[in-house]
């Protein structure tokens, strides 16, 4: 049995790891893992050091951030330069396929939904256990409905009654966990 961290010798021949994806893909996922990473930084950097409230400098807020905007940094580089050893550059892209752009799609429905709930329903008015249940209820049963499985595309009552449970259980135990765990003040 083969150690499943080897690439196949096979695959070093054509560029193509054990899934399938041509080393394209991972520069790709390295450039987009290495561009969040810096906006994770940048974020981080920027945030109120609350020095006037004389905060230790090893818990202000923005260090974890940071420290994981490093990370994604670093570990997008590293994938960028597997790939750009794999040959990266060298190789057209093929044409996506069906489950590739199905795959596509779903990311870019995460992308509006969570970008939805951090610029429109989070620190506009609303209170936070409040917009948290609609973002989650809201997922669950957008990404249902996009669902490959025809009877879980059907949005019946109990798929209303169950995200809207699930939603809101998510948002209380979180509300609760950051104000009496964390003594966060959400908004």
């Amino acid at each position: 049995m083969t150690d499943p961290g080897l690439v196949p010798e096979h695959s070093v021949a054509t560029g193509v790891d054990e899934q399938g994806r041509p080393p394209r893909s991972d520069l790709k996922d390295a450039s987009g893992w290495i561009a969040l990473g810096l906006a994770v930084l940048v974020g981080s950097i920027t945030m109120d050091r609350l020095e006037q409230q004389n905060i230790n400098p090893v818990t202000v807020p923005g260090l974890l951030p940071g420290l994981l905007g490093i990370a994604m940094i670093l570990l997008g580089s590293a994938l960028g330069v597997r790939s750009l050893r794999r040959g990266a550059l060298a190789q057209s892209t093929p044409a996506a396929s069906a489950d590739e752009r199905e795959q596509r799609k779903r990311v870019w429905i995460a992308i509006a939904l969570c970008v939805g709930y951090g610029v429109v329903l989070v620190g506009h008015g609303l209170p936070f256990w409040l917009a948290s249940t609609l973002y989650v209820t809201a997922s669950i049963l957008v990404f249902q409905r996009v669902s490959r499985d025809a009877v879980e595309r059907r949005l019946g009552a109990m798929a209303w009654i169950k995200a809207l449970v699930i939603g809101a259980a998510a948002s209380v135990v979180t509300w609760l966990v950051f104000e009496m765990v964390f003594l966060v003040r959400l908004p």
